[in-house]
């Protein structure tokens, strides 16, 4: 769970948006984009999007690639059920009675607004509803993950992600 600090942003400031560092950008607004990026090369039949999605009254959407064993969003590779854990154990500190369920979304839906809003609760900008296109910047933002395969992400290994949710660290 990411909440932006940056002095003066707002969604609706597309400039203030585009500037912000890549981890910020698809921690926040753009982690659909990223996920829909990460499944053009490696997306398999194992591997879905999934939208974390808040029961109504809360904040704290988010999207992230997924298989039994992983996930995948702005800080790489980590394991799944720590990961979730981890995600309401932190929403939870910042919104009480904070609560989601897990949606799976079908890949064309990251990228069409118009499709996203078949799913009740959830409107996603286009990539080049921002200030400038952002699948060129996901893909580029990519190049610093290796490859699930390379990564050693399953089962449930995340040597390749700044998160520390991995088996290295347990107690986070």
């Amino acid at each position: 769970m990411y909440r932006i600090r940056t002095p003066g942003y707002s969604k609706t400031n597309q400039a203030l948006r585009w500037a912000l560092p890549d981890r910020v950008f698809f921690a926040c607004g753009a982690c659909h984009i990223l996920a829909y990026a990460f499944m053009e090369p490696h997306g398999h039949s194992g591997q879905e999007a999934v939208w974390i999605r808040p029961v109504p009254g809360h904040t704290g959407h988010h999207i992230v690639v997924a298989t039994d064993a992983w996930v995948f969003d702005y800080h790489g590779y980590a394991d799944r059920a720590r990961y979730l854990a981890h995600t309401w154990r932190r929403a939870r500190l910042a919104w009480p009675g904070w609560d989601a369920t897990l949606v799976s979304l079908p890949r064309d839906v990251l990228v069409s607004e118009e499709k996203s809003m078949g799913f009740a609760g959830l409107r996603l900008r286009e990539p080049g509803q921002f200030l400038h296109d952002a699948l060129p910047r996901a893909r580029r933002f990519l190049d610093r993950f290796p490859a699930p395969e390379a990564a050693q992400c399953c089962p449930g290994y995340a040597a390749s992600s700044t998160n520390g949710y991995g088996p290295s660290n347990a107690s986070t």
